[in-house]
């Protein structure tokens, strides 16, 4: 399972959506899904103006959890 840290990334700066929609141009509705952890696919234009804005890395806006049904495909 991939969890966007969109949320954790924006209070770390003091930052809302609104701000970065401003600055990256990117849709509301786009980023408030990535921020609740709701969406389901994001372009890599998307990524890297997110990754731009922020000044992160990839890494640092998507991290791969492991979850159950993983775990149980490997056993």
């Amino acid at each position: 399972m991939i969890i966007s840290n969109l949320a954790v990334l924006l209070a770390e700066r003091k930052l809302k959506v609104a701000d970065l929609v401003r600055s990256t141009g990117i849709n509301k509705s786009t980023l408030h899904k990535l921020y609740n952890d709701e969406s389901v696919r994001i372009d890599f234009e998307t990524i890297d103006r997110i990754c731009t804005a922020l000044d992160v890395e990839v890494g640092d806006l998507l991290v791969y959890k492991k979850n159950d049904k993983d775990q149980n495909i490997e056993s």
